[in-house]
């Protein structure tokens, strides 16, 4: 029996809800990268949305593609250009082949434990759903607040129902509230545009400053939420699955960064709130992300000849209101630590340090596993798995 058809797709209403379960955390990254670097809009929506599509197809499995976070915030920050961008998912691409074709991954995953793979997960628990309170929910005021309620109280409301998926419904909502809220003078989202190629090539000196700005703090997170925390999350959620190998999530993530940069895209990796965000809402096969990725690949050919108009498409108290919920879903996978106090300790730790401390992703992989060695020898119980 092959692959394909011991885990077949399904486009079921269930997996075009959950296919848009991550839309919190990648539009305002997606888009804000647009506007910031300047980057050709369509070409960057194509490509995001065909390796969503690549993906679901390689995995059978809901594993969204997300941008590259760290790059994507000092991209918007420095107002970076394009060809600095496309220099970094180069090299971060290339770096992550390499550790996963040497074995460096593979170690990595066997000497990481479980408490501090957690911590990872809280620290971008803690970053997301900062991200949502401080940034999207507070927008259109009062107005917002009520809109954000209202999202949230359906997604509680919906949450087993079989039959009306809630993250299509909020979404209704935010559309319906967008079109009732329209600027009389706005610009139309809509209309053809093809996405162009980038007019040239990363410089020597770009892919040198890319290096240090870019790809250095990138990796750190990467390997501790794209990679590790990306195959415990898979683990949790499909236990039934034979586990994935941190060699295949590498390999995938860095020939992503090879097709994505050359094209226009945005740098992008693999992560663990993505597949969060679309279990959570009803995703249980790889036909989510083909329908997420399909939806991006129509967007960015009809929807975004002008970025900031599409983004009123979706408001921001209903992409807070998604990522609150991605965040709160992630940090609830710590619960599997509380049995052993020490561990669970360990992992709140971790994931203070991931979120709030500079290079607080690094700092986090590496303090905490060494203090759990540290620990593993002078504790005769097995406090840390």
């Amino acid at each position: 029996m092959t692959h394909a058809s011991r885990f077949p797709l399904s486009f079921s209403r269930h997996e075009f809800a959950g296919a848009f379960g991550d839309l919190g955390t990648d539009l305002p990254l997606l888009v804000g990268v647009v506007i910031a670097t300047g980057m050709d809009a369509p070409a960057a929506f194509v490509v995001f949305g065909l390796l969503q599509i690549l993906s679901g197809l390689a995995y059978r499995l809901p594993m969204p593609v997300q941008p590259l976070k760290a790059m994507a915030a000092i991209a918007i920050a420095g107002k970076l250009a394009p060809t600095l961008l496309a220099a970094g998912g180069l090299i971060v691409g290339v770096t992550m082949l390499i550790l996963a074709n040497t074995g460096a991954l593979a170690w990595l995953a066997r000497t990481v434990p479980k408490a501090v793979v957690r911590g990872i997960q809280v620290g971008l628990g803690l970053q997301l759903l900062t991200l949502a309170v401080t940034r999207f929910l507070p927008q259109n005021g009062t107005t917002g607040w009520i809109l954000a309620g209202t999202a949230l109280a359906l997604i509680l409301l919906l949450r087993n129902n079989h039959h009306v998926p809630a993250a299509l419904v909020v979404l209704a909502l935010g559309v319906g509230y967008a079109g009732v809220t329209w600027p009389p003078k706005a610009p139309a989202p809509w209309g053809l545009h093809l996405p162009a190629l980038p007019d040239r090539w990363p410089t020597g000196d770009e892919f040198a400053r890319a290096a240090l700005l870019l790809a250095l703090p990138q990796i750190a997170l990467s390997l501790g939420n794209s990679v590790l925390a990306t195959r415990q999350v898979v683990t949790d959620f499909f236990p039934e699955r034979e586990p994935l190998s941190v060699r295949r999530i590498g390999t995938t993530y860095g020939l992503m960064n090879l097709f994505a940069a050359p094209l226009g895209g945005l740098p992008v990796c693999h992560g663990s709130g993505g597949i969060a965000g679309h279990y959570f809402f009803g995703a249980r096969t790889g036909g989510s992300a083909v329908i997420y990725g399909t939806a991006l690949v129509t967007a960015g050919l009809f929807l975004v000849g002008d970025p900031a108009a599409f983004q009123r498409l979706v408001p921001g108290p209903i992409l807070g209101t998604l990522l609150l919920v991605e965040a709160v879903t992630v940090l609830l996978l710590v619960r599997d630590q509380w049995h052993a106090p020490l561990a669970f300790l360990l992992a709140i730790a971790c994931g203070l340090t991931a979120a709030f401390v500079p290079y607080g992703y690094a700092v986090a992989l590496g303090g905490g596993t060494l203090v759990a060695v540290v620990l593993r020898r002078r504790l005769p119980m097995p406090a840390l798995a």
